[in-house]
């Protein structure tokens, strides 16, 4: 099933716009702003340099998409490199990294509410813990690495914490923050930040270099991988390195997804996935995707609602293929162009 319709052109649906009569006399409508409730937002980066940074919504079902939805509300480019998007409360945290901004709108409306940008370098990451917002920032050109905290009530800067490592996905678990010290395959280190005090204490994750980080219920699942054999990691909300399995035979595994109790991950362009409470290896892949060449394949990868959300990126020289399959038989359920480039994430704003 290819999704095509766009939301933009169906101004009559009831489905997503609630239309009521004016109090005149006159038979004119009055429509209300469309509302992004019940649906996923997938950000797409953009080209270095481009400013093509674009989010698309896709509702629930499936069966409707619109693209560029920041530029649609706001009559402005978003800006350059869409590195991640957070949600928290009814806003929606949009980290634009070559901007060196993060654009805060409503998650409903996705009308600009502020844009923050003080202390900002190259912000990559971004989580939320004890009302305090925590970016993390690497410039790679100038080798600086920290994480920014803010107040979440006034968007104001309150301090940094330098970073010895690369500073990359960031998650909270149990009011605590832990940041990814990876980025592309390269990294072994996680670094715990207890927010009652901002120290840090940097966990070593053995056996290769990190895939992706992932926080599910008050824990914390990371996934390392050699050219041999890859390893799940659970890390306690105090700091606590534990394994959870070793995948002997399965090589360069990464982008670790949990969903409804099932642990999944990706090898090449073959997804797998197992129990968490009682993981075992898996023989066959549960889905082939496209494999779209070194550094592309399932640039962006998701397991939500229990479907899974895998990006074909085709190569950042046209827009992004999202391919939807189903979590449970690996069967496709359908596919969108997400109307930009470098898709490389799903979220579900319900």
């Amino acid at each position: 099933m290819k999704i095509t319709k766009l939301l933009t052109v169906l101004f009559a649906v009831v489905l997503l716009f609630n239309i009521s009569s004016c109090t005149n006399s006159s038979d004119e409508i009055e429509i209300s702003p469309i509302t992004y409730q019940n649906g996923y937002f997938i950000s797409n980066e953009g080209n270095f340099n481009s400013q093509g940074a674009k989010v698309t919504f896709l509702t629930r079902d499936l069966s409707l998409k619109q693209d560029d939805v920041y530029g649609y509300n706001n009559k402005e480019i978003l800006g350059d490199v869409l590195q991640t998007i957070g949600l928290s409360g009814n806003k929606a945290y949009l980290v634009i990294n070559n901007s060196n901004k993060i654009v805060v709108v409503d998650r409903y409306t996705f009308k600009k509410l502020a844009v923050i940008t003080d202390q900002l370098d190259n912000p990559r990451g971004i989580t939320f813990a004890n009302d305090f917002i925590y970016v993390s920032n690497t410039n790679f050109t100038a080798n600086t690495k920290s994480v920014t905290k803010y107040k979440a009530s006034d968007y104001s800067f309150v301090s940094k914490i330098s970073m010895t490592e690369v500073s990359d996905k960031t998650v909270e678990a149990g009011g605590n923050v832990f940041v990814q010290n990876a980025s592309s395959g390269f990294g072994n280190k996680i670094t715990y930040i207890n927010t009652s005090n901002d120290n840090k204490t940097e966990i070593t994750v053995p056996n290769g270099q990190i895939g992706n980080t992932v926080s599910y219920k008050s824990n914390v699942y990371t996934i390392s991988s050699t050219a041999t054999d890859s390893y799940i990691y659970k890390i306690s909300s105090t700091g606590t390195l534990t394994p959870v399995i070793t995948l002997t035979g399965i090589p360069s595994a990464t982008n670790l997804q949990i969903d409804n109790d099932k642990l999944y991950f990706s090898s090449s362009n073959k997804v797998y996935t197992t129990s968490l409470a009682t993981p075992v290896i898996p023989t066959t892949p549960l889905l082939t995707a496209a494999d779209g060449g070194p550094y592309f394949t399932l640039y962006g990868f998701n397991v939500i609602d229990g479907r899974i959300f895998a990006s074909d990126v085709k190569q950042f020289t046209q827009d992004s293929e999202m391919v939807v399959y189903s979590a449970t038989t690996g069967s496709k359920l359908g596919s969108l162009k997400t109307g930009g480039l470098g898709a490389n994430g799903t979220y579900l704003n319900p």
